[in-house]
């Protein structure tokens, strides 16, 4: 774990995670459903190296990126309906937890830490994923997109898990691979950690964004509870 802006490391009482990009690898599926689309129209489709950097932009941001300026001159709310129609029916042929996650998650609740999903995936699919991945049922609280009026990058959402959680968000770590992310978790006065091992593209510029740790691997966090100097 590299420390960015938080000399001294308080453990958490509870760790917040994105979902596509920081515990799932959500890509492929995201990526078949834009290809689909494309094929649909004629337009060229783009490989697993072009689109996984998007696919934690959401439904529109993916379109954006494989329609391109040709965007304007379709229908956005018909491509999105069929996008997430074909999302629906592949939601989880190639979706996979990234590494480590299950035996991290499991060691945070050896060490009696909260964990919390937020992520601007609606509830609909969220739930369709999770129910997929029985390693996520130790997730205390789960806040998508839909469920309040506003989404990451404002800081509402986190703010409400962690007080479903009964805490204050200084007792909060968020981890995330977006900027959206680290910006929601400071708007929120949470400690942020960046997911290198996510899905940033070439023109991130993560150092900008001021989060106050990054991990190339989930494991990592556990560095928080096994050092005995912050236990």
């Amino acid at each position: 774990m590299t420390t960015k802006n938080d000399p001294v490391r308080t453990a958490p009482q509870a760790i917040l995670f994105d979902l596509d990009g920081t515990l799932l690898d959500t890509a492929p599926d995201l990526g078949f459903a834009l290809n689909e689309v494309l094929k649909k129209y004629q337009l060229p489709i783009k490989t697993a190296e072009e689109y996984r950097p998007y696919a934690s932009h959401g439904s529109m941001g993916l379109l954006q990126f494989g329609f391109g300026s040709s965007l304007e001159r379709f229908d956005k709310h018909a491509l999105r309906q069929e996008f997430l129609a074909i999302y629906e029916t592949n939601v989880c042929v190639h979706t996979q937890l990234f590494p480590h996650v299950e035996e991290t998650l499991a060691r945070l609740v050896e060490k009696n830490v909260r964990l919390g999903i937020v992520t601007n995936k609606p509830t609909r699919y969220t739930d369709l994923v999770l129910a997929e991945f029985p390693a996520l049922a130790a997730i205390d609280v789960v806040v998508c997109g839909d469920t309040l009026p506003v989404s990451k990058p404002d800081p509402a959402p986190l703010r409400f898990a962690a007080e479903q959680l009964g805490l204050a968000p200084t007792q909060c770590l968020y981890v995330g691979d977006a900027e959206r992310d680290i910006t929601a978790g400071r708007r929120a006065q949470m400690k942020t950690v960046l997911a290198t091992y996510g899905y940033l593209g070439e023109d991130d510029r993560p150092e900008l964004w001021a989060a106050d740790y990054e991990i190339q691997c989930i494991s990592e966090l556990i560095e928080w509870f096994s050092d005995p100097f912050h236990s």
